[in-house]
């Protein structure tokens, strides 16, 4: 069992908040966090997959009434989406009772909807929280490898074996375009959508080509961004932005498009064990997709996140906007020998960060000399969670 660390801060909105939607894609183990949650006060827990919990929610205003002094927990609750009307009432009747936090903890797979539809009728009563997969500040050095190739999700990380935890991937996978995906509304074949992720994998890391995609999937641009907003909405690829803010020089303009989790990239790429990764042409840009993505879990809320490349060849991995205006100038290494080109030195003189960083595969923290440190992912992200007020972020 992996403690997470998002659980005090659940913990402390639940104190603060009438309702806190959790997002996360599925089997991220936001069920289980909110089981933990609940363990210690008394709660009601609802699946709205299940027909009969649906039932209970005909009358959703006199069923939930009776629970007013409890918390209680709506999974899948974008499922009803007619659901938020009545919560706004009920809430709003606590609160004149003097019950004004801790009433419901919402936990969804689907970003779009549930943000849409509960911040449209909740406003001001709800905060959002995003579950992510299993970061390498939560894994430990111990598992950093394991991690990248298995990903974050916690059955495919604790699984017994390498083969149990691909087995687990290509089942989660084939759930999510059979079942899942359809119950979300979008017609989409499944086997077109997962031609779509497997590309994706392929170019893990890459600028966005719409059209190159396009012409692979006979289909037009429309339908390529329709299927690149599902699978981010669905929170399964992040879209990089590019750097936008003025600086003289012509910059890239697409984002970089990365598959959020390592061991889903390596999945949909058939790579069974570490020998296949290492020797696969994905191995460095899917170990950078790993820590970017662990460290925008730990990064403090209000941050933002991008990348810089001019077309001069002038290029940084990620640029870290800190709330506080700073900035953190980021290149990602494989390797244990870290070494940084002219198209960083370049991009540092454009942007004058306030720290420049080196993430390699090493342990120890050193100088590389013009202001740039060498360091592990581990105590970067360490760095980061102490940096700011806290983790989770998007």
């Amino acid at each position: 069992m992996i403690e997470r660390r998002l659980t005090s801060h659940l913990q402390l909105l639940l104190e603060q908040i009438p309702a806190v939607a959790l997002l996360g894609p599925r089997q991220v183990g936001k069920t289980t966090l909110a089981l933990t949650i609940a363990e210690k006060q008394g709660s009601l827990y609802l699946d709205l997959e299940s027909e009969g919990d649906r039932l209970k929610l005909s009358d959703p205003e006199h069923y939930l009434a009776e629970y007013e002094n409890e918390l209680v927990i709506l999974d899948e609750v974008h499922r009803l989406p007619n659901l938020f009307q009545p919560l706004r009432g009920l809430i709003d009747r606590g609160r004149r009772r003097g019950r004004r936090a801790g009433r419901f903890l919402l936990l969804g797979s689907a970003n779009i909807d549930l943000l849409q539809q509960s911040g449209e009728t909740l406003a001001g009563r709800i905060a959002y929280l995003e579950l992510t997969p299993i970061d390498a500040l939560e894994a430990g050095r111990d598992n950093l490898e394991r991690l990248w190739l298995r990903g974050g999700f916690p059955d495919s990380l604790l699984a017994p074996d390498d083969a149990s935890s691909l087995r687990w991937r290509r089942n989660f996978i084939r759930t999510y375009l059979e079942r899942d995906i359809p119950q979300l509304g979008p017609r989409i074949p499944a086997e077109t959508l997962r031609r779509f992720w497997t590309m994706l994998a392929h170019q893990q890391g890459g600028l966005l080509n719409a059209a190159q995609l396009a012409r692979s999937l006979a289909v037009d641009g429309k339908t390529v961004a329709a299927y690149l907003d599902l699978l981010v909405d669905l929170l399964l690829v992040r879209r990089l932005p590019p750097w936008h803010r003025n600086v003289s020089k012509r910059l890239v303009k697409s984002p970089k498009v990365y598959v959020r989790d390592s061991g889903l990239v390596h999945a949909l790429l058939n790579l069974e064990n570490r020998e296949a990764l290492l020797g696969h042409p994905v191995a460095g840009l899917s170990w950078e997709g790993l820590v970017i993505e662990s460290l925008l879990a730990v990064a403090p809320e209000g941050t933002e996140a991008c990348f810089y490349r001019t077309a001069a060849g002038a290029e940084m991995d990620l640029v870290l906007a800190l709330p506080d205006n700073h900035l953190w100038a980021i290149e990602i290494k494989r390797g244990l020998a870290p070494k940084v080109d002219r198209g960083f030195h370049h991009a540092c003189a454009d942007l004058e960060p306030d720290r420049c960083f080196v993430i390699y595969s090493g342990t120890e923290r050193f100088r590389l000399g013009d202001g740039i440190e060498a360091i592990s992912l581990l105590d970067l992200a360490k760095d980061l969670t102490g940096y700011g007020a806290h983790p989770n972020r998007r």
